[in-house]
This record gives C-alpha cells, structure tokens and sequence, in this order.
C-alpha cells in the first residue's frame, strides 16, 4: 500500500511539473533539478540502485520525454552538466542514472560533454 501511494505521489509530482512546462517551451533547469531529486537516496548515499518502475526511474523516463527537441535536449543537457559541476562528489552517480533505468537521453552525461 505504501509503495502505491509513493508511487502516485511521484506521478503527481512529475504532472505538477510537467504542467508548468509549456508545450514548444525550453526546458528549465527546476525541472530538471525536480526530477533528479526523485533519485536523491541513489545519488547521495549510491543505493538503492534505481530499478525500471521505481520513482527514480518514472523521473529519469519523464526526464527523456522533456528533452523531446534539441531545443530541450541542450537545455536538460545543460541543467545535468551544471549539477554535476556543482555535485562533483555525486557526479558519477547522477551519470548513471539514465543507464540504471533504461533511458536513453541522446547525450553522455559527464563534465567533458558539449551540449551545443
């Protein structure tokens, strides 16, 4: 019953996000950093590994439906690279987030990465 609960509250969360995300709009980096926050257990203490289905993992597939364009995939490029250059510590495992949740967002999220 618990994780059903989590579950919709993250569903929510990711629509309260989504909502405030004009359609043809560039991405901004508050949404990137509120659908990464979902994984925040994985990135600061690296388990549990994110699994398909789980929160994190919801976040990381909505997080590639944001980046629709190039438009919104340099942005959300953008938004991972300063987060990672802010989160140096964490920065591998915000790089694996995609990988553990079989998402593919058309770029290599690390601090080497040209986002143009």
């Amino acid at each position: 019953m618990m994780k059903l609960i989590r579950h919709a509250a993250v569903g929510m969360a990711v629509i309260v996000v989504l909502s405030a995300f004009p359609a043809g709009a560039s991405t901004d980096c508050g949404t990137v950093m509120a659908l990464v926050s979902s994984c925040s257990s994985f990135v600061k203490d690296g388990s549990p590994d994110p699994i398909p289905g789980s929160p994190c993992c919801i976040a990381m597939t909505t997080l590639n439906n944001v980046a629709d364009s190039a438009d919104n995939r340099r942005s959300v490029c953008r938004c991972l690279m300063d987060l990672i250059t802010s989160n140096n510590p964490n920065a591998t495992a915000i790089a694996t987030l995609p990988g553990f949740c079989g998402v593919s967002l058309g770029f290599t999220i690390d601090p080497n990465t040209d986002c143009e």
